[in-house]
């Protein structure tokens, strides 16, 4: 029973690399995706129901959810065609977000994502982008994913370098320091 959330967030990791195989926007393309979401709020929906959290578990899911952006990102990317000042925000999302990671492993000796409401409304978004993608303009979409990334990302960060210990699931900022 353990293993079960982990088998989920590892299937994630299977189905987000058949994305790039299969035509971005097709009937294919959204059947795997959906599955990919579904497995993505699961795992964890499982792991806590059934008292299976763990520190891999954990880790596990991060490492999925990276990859699943990662295939989008190489997927869409051709469809969204950014501009140069997207491309720069972009990367400056992804800096932080390393810069984040990189704190964790100095101070904590360990590669971590908080799960912060930030980032699960950040996962929300991203996840509905390519639903949205034919119903709502592209720089629309775009900007709104980056705004709400960047606050996350900035929140994780300075998470990480107030924290005087490692809390995965400090869920703000704002809320009590404590890990759950």
């Amino acid at each position: 029973m353990k293993a079960i959330p982990n088998c989920i967030s590892f299937s994630r990791i299977i189905f987000s690399l058949i994305l790039i195989f299969v035509k971005p926007l097709s009937a294919a393309f959204y059947a795997t995706y959906i599955i990919c979401g579904f497995s993505d709020i699961m795992d964890g929906f499982i792991a806590r129901k059934t008292g299976t959290t763990s520190i891999l578990g954990a880790k596990l899911d991060s490492i999925a959810d990276m990859i699943m952006s990662g295939a989008l990102l190489l997927v869409l990317y051709p469809i969204v065609n950014p501009t140069t000042k997207i491309n720069i925000w972009i990367i400056s999302i992804a800096i932080i977000r390393l810069t984040s990671m990189g704190v964790a492993l100095k101070r904590y000796k360990t590669f971590a994502s908080i799960h912060t409401y930030g980032n699960k409304i950040t996962g929300i978004v991203l996840f509905i982008f390519p639903i949205f993608l034919p119903y709502i303009h592209t720089t629309v979409l775009v900007y709104i994913i980056c705004i709400v990334a960047s606050i996350s990302a900035i929140e994780e960060l300075i998470i990480q370098l107030t924290s005087s210990e490692l809390q995965v699931n400090r869920k703000s900022i704002f809320a009590i320091s404590k890990n759950i």
